[in-house]
């Protein structure tokens, strides 16, 4: 059996759909069923014996010991996390609670279940810790790609966060002998993705006729990575990384995210197109032509960093591992996805969502 942490969430639940669909080993899913936390993305395992849910806290020291004891897994995949950096700047004492302390509590129930393990099980034993490249920090235009040596230089409280979870990751390998691992993953996207972040806020907004708002200038630069091809890369880490390593995951995708929202209006505009659908400008009250319409620039959040760019070649190199999608496959499976899917995103948009994209985006026609 496996244990993963945060898999009602976003990357989470997608890896566990993942593992029940490739394999038949067990998974204990332990997620805390936050606002991010979504028992509807695992519907399809309902009545899956393979697949056994418990609602907690990472940071609950008693339910992690009573897990440990009674599930005995073979491997940790630590993806519970707080993980929008809108929330840690409005509100960073739950990402400091959650990925700090949390992570700590979970290494520290970890160590002392993997110390009463006999030698043959310790030495198969894994924790595996997901975690972001923003904790290297920002880029200029000319920068090379972030690899596993580059220094780390975290600019807002949920990157420093996470990078405090990544040293302490580090620290129980170098002084405990912890069989530890490390993903420092780029930008995800792909199914069951909340709607406060960017490519399926983009995707709710246009098909409602609300603004799609961007940062700034919209220039800023991230490497995207489609969410199957990511659990893909943890399942190999986990499989044959070398202990005490990192290894950064990447799509090899460089997009601004202003041409992030341009290509989605676009698939929008072939997919489900505007007219025919009816949509009407909230703002304006006319009818929309054209979703890109809809584009509405807001000023930029602080300290909002300018590019991020993952050097993936380690994994490449020693694992064998490369994405299967481009970003014009996945994002086309992204879109797709959302407008099979309306059901799942009307469940997630309740009151307290709405309350917060209103206070996060005060958004102006463009």
């Amino acid at each position: 059996m496996i244990l993963v942490t945060g898999g009602a969430g976003f990357i989470g639940s997608n890896f566990v759909l993942q593992w029940c669909a490739r394999n038949d080993e067990p998974v204990l899913n332990l997620d805390a069923l936050t606002y991010a936390g979504n028992l509807a993305n695992l519907q399809a395992l309902e009545g899956n014996e393979q697949h056994l849910f418990v609602q907690g806290d990472i940071g609950d020291a008693a339910l992690l010991g009573q897990l440990f004891a009674e599930y005995k897994p073979r491997a940790v995949l630590h993806f519970a996390a707080e993980s929008h950096v809108d929330r840690s700047i409005t509100g960073p004492e739950a990402f400091v609670e959650t990925n700090v302390m949390g992570t700590f509590r979970l290494l520290e129930a970890a160590r002392a279940y993997w110390n009463g393990l006999d030698d043959t099980d310790k030495a198969a034993f894994r924790f595996l810790h997901v975690s972001t490249d923003e904790v290297y920090g920002t880029l200029s235009a000319n920068d090379p790609a972030f690899t596993e040596t580059t220094p780390y230089a975290p600019n807002s409280p949920y990157s420093a966060s996470k990078a405090a979870s990544d040293h302490l990751v580090r620290s129980y390998h170098h002084t405990y002998g912890m069989p530890v691992l490390t993903t420092n993953c780029s930008n995800n996207y792909g199914p069951f993705h909340f709607p406060e972040k960017l490519i399926p806020l983009m995707i709710v907004n246009a098909l409602a006729g609300k603004a799609l708002p961007v940062y700034g200038d919209g220039q800023q630069i991230r490497d995207w990575l489609y969410v199957e091809d990511h659990c893909s890369g943890i399942r190999r880490v986990l499989e044959a990384g070398t202990l005490g390593e990192t290894y950064n995951i990447g799509g090899w995708n460089e997009k601004a995210n202003i041409d992030i929202v341009h290509t989605v209006c676009a698939l929008l505009d072939e997919l489900a197109p505007a007219d025919s659908r009816g949509v009407i400008n909230t703002v304006t009250g006319v009818p929309v032509q054209q979703y890109a319409e809809l584009i509405s620039y807001v000023t930029d959040r602080p300290g909002h960093d300018r590019r991020y760019a993952i050097d993936a070649r380690k994994i490449e190199r020693e694992l064998g591992w490369k994405p299967a999608e481009t970003f014009d496959t996945g994002i086309r499976k992204t879109v797709q996805w959302y407008l099979a899917n309306q059901e799942w995103v009307t469940g997630v948009m309740d009151g307290s969502y709405r309350d917060w994209v209103q206070q996060q985006y005060e958004v102006t026609p463009a």
